[in-house]
């Protein structure tokens, strides 16, 4: 369940970090229709976990779901029911979920860098690719450790989307440890190991959170570094 937990922390992190960062710096520009895109955008966010494992569980049915129902052979898989497909489905659910979130974050950080910087840029003839490597992303590394922390602390949580997408299946393919902690104490009755479980868990939460933050560096430096 260690295992599973930490493995469900790395692959969401992997995902969600890049496309956030993409999609905030996208929606960060003042335009109206990217403002509008970036409160569709948001609605995932507002829905309940529960509900969400729900309906993905209903679409991906290889007997009633979406592909059998469209005819596409691609999306009629037993996505549940194999461990790598549940892993993936699972990572793809907390993604499409969480991303909205983090690329708020992200879309307020980069309209915080002064646009001369930008202007100094293009006067030097720098394009936007450059630009976004040479300012954007550098400018942004505390709120990429702010949002890491979010993630990371955040993947030790998940019992809900697990919890009804999968019950920790096939197998044990997807139980985590809030899961193994809730099926220990309440369900087994085995308060004892439950409550260890929960000690781990915010012994492993407060470590990578001191980690990240060590990364960080110091708190009081300016994240306009080169200003």
């Amino acid at each position: 369940a260690l295992w599973v937990t930490f493995l469900i922390m790395a692959l969401s992190w992997a995902v969600q970090t890049p496309l956030s960062i993409l999609i905030g710096v996208f929606i960060a520009a003042r335009k109206r229709y990217r403002e509008i895109l970036a409160v569709l955008f948001f609605i995932p966010l507002l829905l309940s976990s529960a509900a969400i494992a729900i309906t993905y569980k209903s679409l991906l049915d290889p007997n009633f779901g979406l592909g059998s129902g469209l005819g596409i052979a691609a999306l009629n898989q037993d996505w549940l029911g194999n461990a790598t497909l549940a892993m993936a489905t699972l990572i793809f659910i907390v993604s499409w979920q969480f991303i909205p979130f983090h690329s708020l974050i992200y879309q307020g950080a980069v309209r915080q860098i002064p646009t001369s910087m930008y202007e100094a840029a293009q006067i030097d003839g720098a394009g936007r690719w450059k630009q976004f490597w040479s300012i954007t992303l550098p400018q942004l590394k505390y709120t990429i450790i702010t949002s890491s922390t979010l993630m990371v602390v955040g993947s030790l949580t998940f019992f809900d989307l697990i919890y009804v997408l999968t019950a920790g299946g096939p197998g044990d393919a997807t139980r985590a440890l809030a899961l193994l902690m809730y099926q220990q104490g309440f369900q087994a009755n085995l308060m004892g190991p439950a409550s260890a479980i929960a000690v781990i868990l915010v012994l492993v939460g407060l470590g990578l959170s001191l980690l990240l933050r060590r990364l960080g560096g110091r708190a009081d430096e300016s994240q306009l570094e080169g200003v």
